[in-house]
């Protein structure tokens, strides 16, 4: 009798264990949540469960919010409404176009250096200081089918492309369409308030004020140009930057309409819970045996009826948050867990998603938080027949650096955390954790916003959350 081959043996074997694992004959390895062992791990949400705490809110307010300010066209500078004593300095932008953080890249010294040189240091570089609503759009990266931020710059920019590029891309069949590099792209839904991009050209006769005005006609007041300027050769809108500054709102509480108190309907009551208050609540959210042997489980809420009904009914798929766990967060709790991170140098692998295998060790990791606060504040109302605006939490990060989907992870972990009780240092804890389930599923895009790039030392006067 004729041995099988090894490939034949190879098929026969991955055959055999197939079908045992249909049939249950062989425990498939289960992937379930992390194993946390901290003296909260009970009260800490599931994925599943923190997921559905961050979707149950109201955030078409934010969306409209960043909408109206990018068709303002005032860049960074509108989010001071949010905090009456904060001006915030727009440092990209001043009315030539250039920025005072800009003299190192535009200096006597670089122009200098391109003197007498040719070939791509004849070539014109611009900077390109733009605002749009990630609401319209399917993230900046380029991608074939949807509509992207950089689809529309670079489409805008084809009309500036010098003669020998244009006539290549006609040779190749393709469209004549400008290159934009970004500081960093941005995910679907995430607003940029002051991103910065370059383009060049080996043309000299392309004015600052016909680019402009060229992206500004692809979607009027969602994608609007702040200021376009000469730049040198050597800038590079992402290795020229030295901090990034993000700003996330997360809605606390439903707008009431006016005089009209029932207008809410039950589903939003029960699944949106009021989660800015800093008082104990009644015995009546929780069960009391759950209270007694889990005191750490006592939500920080100030709605009774709304906390009792998230407590009693289900959400989304048919998933219950349990009794013994916490349906809501304090504010100034995730204020200290973020505190925690200010001027460290630390690798957030553990709070980064749908990274390449080459970046999820070492240096490529490693992130410096210039600032990291947390703070309440009220968004203002576009109602007329409202009382107010809705109650939200304002989540500032400045870094050197951020990765893929940080923020938003980084956020849900630590409203988390601050509701399950965890000590101070949890979000440090966690970064040496061996498993991306450790932390939490990456908050809604829709509260993220992009408030601007920075080119000059950093310096914390700048920030709105200050102590």
């Amino acid at each position: 009798m004729l041995a099988k081959s090894p490939v034949l043996q190879q098929a026969a074997a991955a055959a055999a264990k197939e079908v045992a694992r249909i049939f249950g004959m062989e425990s498939e390895k289960v992937y379930t949540h992390y194993n946390h062992t901290d003296s909260c791990h009970l009260l800490r949400w599931t994925a599943r469960e923190s997921y559905q705490f961050m979707y149950a809110r109201p955030w078409e307010k934010v969306v409209q919010l960043y909408s109206n300010l990018v068709s303002r066209g005032t860049g960074a500078s509108g989010l001071s409404e949010l905090f009456s004593d904060k001006k915030y300095e727009m440092t990209n932008i001043m009315e030539n176009g250039n920025s005072s953080d800009e003299k190192e890249v535009t200096g006597v010294a670089s122009k200098a250096k391109e003197k007498g040189r040719g070939g791509r240091w004849n070539r014109v570089t611009f900077k390109i200081v733009l605002s749009y609503h990630g609401g319209s759009f399917d993230g900046w990266q380029k991608q074939p089918g949807l509509n992207t931020v950089q689809g529309a710059v670079e489409k805008s920019l084809g009309q500036f492309v010098d003669e020998k590029k244009a006539k290549q891309l006609k040779e190749r069949s393709l469209p004549i369409e400008g290159c934009a590099v970004v500081a960093g792209r941005t995910d679907k839904g995430v607003t940029a308030l002051q991103q910065v991009c370059s383009f060049y050209t080996w043309r000299k006769d392309v004015a600052t004020g016909d680019i402009k005005a060229a992206i500004n006609q692809v979607v009027p007041r969602k994608l609007v140009v702040l200021a376009v300027s000469k730049v040198s050769r050597e800038f590079h809108p992402n290795f020229s930057a030295k901090w990034r500054h993000y700003l996330y709102i997360f809605p606390l509480k439903e707008e009431n309409p006016k005089g009209n108190s029932d207008h809410t309907t039950s589903q939003n009551r029960s699944s949106i819970p009021d989660c800015d208050g800093e008082e104990s609540p009644s015995s009546s959210q929780l069960d009391k045996q759950s209270m007694s042997d889990h005191p750490q489980a006592m939500p920080s809420d100030n709605s009774n009826e709304e906390s009792s009904s998230l407590d009693e009914q289900e959400q989304g798929d048919g998933i219950l948050i349990p009794r013994m766990k916490p349906q809501s967060f304090s504010v100034s709790k995730v204020d200290q867990l973020l505190r925690q991170l200010e001027g460290k140098m630390l690798s957030y692998k553990m709070f980064a998603r749908d990274t390449q295998a080459s970046r999820n060790m070492g240096p490529a990791t490693e992130c410096f938080m210039y600032h990291c606060r947390a703070d309440k504040t009220t968004l203002p109302s576009t109602d007329k027949e409202s009382e107010g605006g809705i109650k939200v939490m304002c989540v500032e990060l400045v870094a050197n650096r951020f990765l893929r989907k940080m923020v938003r992870v980084l956020v849900a972990t630590a409203i988390r955390e601050a509701a399950a009780g965890a000590e101070q240092d949890a979000l440090i804890t966690l970064m040496d954790a061996t498993c991306r389930r450790a932390t939490a599923p990456p908050a809604p895009p829709d509260g993220l916003c992009l408030v601007d790039v920075g080119y000059d030392e950093f310096k914390r006067e700048k920030c709105f959350i200050l102590d």
